[in-house]
């Protein structure tokens, strides 16, 4: 059997990124063939604020992908979200069974109670996954075929976005002549390239720092429980530094990534750093100043991004369960001490996570900042099943089928 060939788009506020794969039908393990990516400016906070220039990101980003991937052009993609003010939510639906041996098609009826209840929503649903089974009140069945009950219920976690962003995103990717079929959220993509099977299953929280937000996801149990979004990330890093030493942006950028450090008192091999500060008649000077006043900006910024994502885990009653492990990756984990920082701010065990069930990864490319792109191929690849279309599924279409015709017919 041929290698099935598979492409997303990572669409963010700081690059859009496409990767092409071809995906072993063995293993399911996606192999990257072709990568393009360009810097985005056509985005804020993961929303499309300027067609134009997203959608020129987009071409080029997909252009230098084909050619290094053979030059076959590519027609469908899946692409993530982050805009909408996603929402994350669990639905819990209950039928009676009476007392007999449960069947699929009493599992079926559960489900398709729970669909009524999506079909419901005003805003789009990006996920919806069945976490566990209910009978009579026991919570935690897995699989509750051939059990007895009286009552057999169904929690159900479900991801939600504001239609408008992602309609604007759709007309970008349908004017670059690409089929976009599959959305999905931002961390939950980051999680599935970046976490092991033990973090999966016993529970952890993927924190991905991207450049305009930061994005979180919770797992436990192989499923994806809980996600959600702090509308700060790397850029207002930037502007602190550009702000607090006179500085322009551009500069700014080059010290966070040359100098940047977010522990104040962990040892830096040059003490004194070289900054071009903008001067009372608008030339430009350099001017020496120590590597703590840079520290110095970054700390707090960074701290107060990490207190706003603990607080939401701790609304989300997470702490104690999932929140005993973070998995910190996308571009703004690469700040030195941010490991450190993180462990200060959450306590428990925290480590920097990275791609690592892609293969064919370039080094400049294997980094956190590119595992949201890799977690797309890692979901293409695995395509699993959404809730929400699952009925349309059983009829004969396969889900990216259903997904696009689910466009065709709404946008």
């Amino acid at each position: 059997m041929a290698d099935q060939t598979i492409a997303i788009l990572d669409v963010g506020s700081s690059k859009i990124c496409c990767f092409i794969a071809e995906v072993d039908p063995v293993t399911n393990r996606p192999r990257v063939i072709g990568i393009g990516h360009r810097e985005s400016r056509g985005l804020n906070l993961g929303t499309v604020v300027d067609m134009v220039e997203t959608e020129n990101a987009i071409r080029t980003a997909v252009d230098a992908a084909e050619k290094m991937a053979g030059g076959a052009p590519i027609e469908n993609v899946v692409v993530n979200l982050s805009a909408g003010e996603p929402k994350s939510t669990q639905l819990a639906v209950e039928v009676d069974v009476a007392g007999h041996e449960i069947s699929d098609i009493d599992i079926e009826r559960v489900l398709n109670h729970g669909r009524q209840h999506l079909n419901e929503q005003e805003r789009f649903v990006i996920h919806s996954r069945p976490t566990s089974y209910i009978i009579d009140g026991v919570s935690g069945v897995r699989d509750p075929n051939g059990m007895y009950g009286e009552k057999l219920g169904v929690d159900m976690h479900v991801t939600t976005a504001s239609v408008s962003p992602l309609r604007n995103l759709q007309a970008c990717v349908n004017n670059c002549h690409l089929n976009m079929v599959g959305i999905v959220f931002s961390p939950y993509a980051s999680g599935l390239s970046t976490l092991v099977s033990d973090e999966m299953e016993l529970g952890c929280i993927c924190i991905d720092m991207g450049g305009g937000v930061t994005t979180i996801a919770a797992f436990k149990d192989n499923e994806f429980i809980y996600g959600d979004m702090v509308p700060f990330g790397g850029h207002h890093v930037t502007k602190d530094i550009a702000q607090g030493l006179f500085t322009p942006i551009n500069s700014a950028e080059r010290l966070k990534t040359l100098f940047g450090n977010c522990m104040a008192g962990m040892s830096t091999v040059r003490n004194q750093i070289d900054v071009t500060q903008i001067g009372d008649n608008g030339q430009e000077n350099v001017t020496t100043i120590p590597r703590r006043m840079l520290t110095s900006i970054i700390e707090p910024r960074v701290e107060e991004i990490f207190e706003i994502v603990r607080d939401k885990i701790r609304n989300a009653g997470l702490e104690n369960t999932a929140g005993r492990r973070l998995v910190i990756t996308g571009g703004g984990s690469q700040l030195g001490g941010v490991e450190e920082l993180a462990k200060k701010v959450f306590g428990g065990s925290v480590r920097l996570g990275r791609p690592l069930n892609v293969d064919g990864l370039a080094d400049t490319t294997a980094g956190g900042g590119f595992a949201t792109g890799a977690g797309l191929l890692m979901y293409m690849a695995t395509k699993p099943d959404e809730l929400h279309f699952a009925e349309e599924k059983s009829k004969g279409q396969g889900i990216f089928e259903t997904i696009t015709n689910w466009f065709k017919e709404n946008f």
